[in-house]
């Protein structure tokens, strides 16, 4: 795994560290779907991990700097209110049209529909944030320079930048059918009393996890423009989700995004200072 993160003073430093998959200690994780689940734990392990060390490398005092504690606290908070806006908030609205509508099937619908509404309406509204437009812009990098990678171009950002910031394997995309897949999986559960539809919803959450990353895993395996007809009308609606969590990147950003990929592919001048304006430093774990 490699982070990179351009610090103050111009230049970026480098941070890679050798993880292993727990699927690879237990084969058992491997199973389709349940190794969805376990990709969606073992990314939250990691990005608060990047999170303290793209922090910490853009903290000007050492005071500034965030310890392990305070970013698990602040993880832990951001849950419970995902919890509260994406799972209890929609099945809670839509309750109140029980009077109207007694059909089990079409209040999880309606119920799907709200809370895909709030995620986009969520997604908008920080968007138009100067700090989170700029995220949104190192995520568009992120996906330009994996695309110079897939294609085969040498690594670099006059090649990055001719690409879309737009991609299948995208958790964007992830969250747009984690929404959808629900709706799904919840129909066949019935429409039981408000507290027993919010078990029911956190119990199934890893299934609905699982299934949303097959689907992220089966397209990310046709994107190098052998895709079908069939696939890639199922893809759109992630790709255009996409255009709100993607932001076109500038150079420097680019080069960003280029210098973490070109330290976890092999064959790419693995460990050598990149020809950038300002010099690239490693950090090793």
């Amino acid at each position: 795994m490699a982070m990179a993160v351009r610090r103050p003073q111009g230049d970026i430093v480098v941070h890679e560290k050798e993880i292993q998959p727990w699927s690879d200690r237990w084969p058992l994780l491997k199973l389709p779907v349940l190794r969805g689940a376990v990709a969606i734990v073992e990314a939250l392990v990691i990005g608060i991990d990047a999170l303290i060390f793209s922090a910490n490398q853009a903290a000007v005092t050492e005071e500034e700097q965030l310890t392990k504690g305070q970013v698990t606290l602040t993880m832990f908070i951001a849950g419970l209110l995902s919890v509260v806006i994406f799972l209890l908030l929609p099945t809670w609205a839509v309750h109140f049209l029980e009077r109207w509508i007694q059909n089990g099937l079409l209040l999880n619908f309606l119920e799907g529909m709200v809370r895909l509404a709030i995620l986009a309406l969520y997604i908008a509204a920080i968007s138009l944030m100067p700090d989170i437009k700029r995220v949104l812009q190192y995520h568009g990098a992120e996906h330009k320079a994996i695309y110079n990678w897939e294609a085969g171009k040498e690594l670099s950002v006059a090649n990055a930048r001719q690409f879309s910031t737009l991609h299948p394997r995208c958790g964007t995309s992830f969250l747009l059918f984690l929404a959808l897949i629900s709706v799904l999986v919840f129909a066949f559960t019935g429409w039981p009393n408000i507290w027993q539809r919010l078990a029911v919803r956190l119990l199934f959450f890893p299934v609905v996890a699982g299934l949303s990353y097959e689907f992220i895993r089966l397209a990310g395996r046709s994107s190098r423009g052998d895709m079908p007809g069939w696939l890639k009308v199922l893809i759109s609606p992630g790709l255009l989700f996409q255009k709100m969590t993607t932001r076109e990147p500038d150079d420097a950003q680019l080069e960003v995004a280029i210098a973490a990929l070109r330290a976890v592919t092999p064959g790419l001048n693995h460990g050598v200072v990149l020809d950038f304006a300002k010099k690239t430093v490693r950090s090793d774990a």
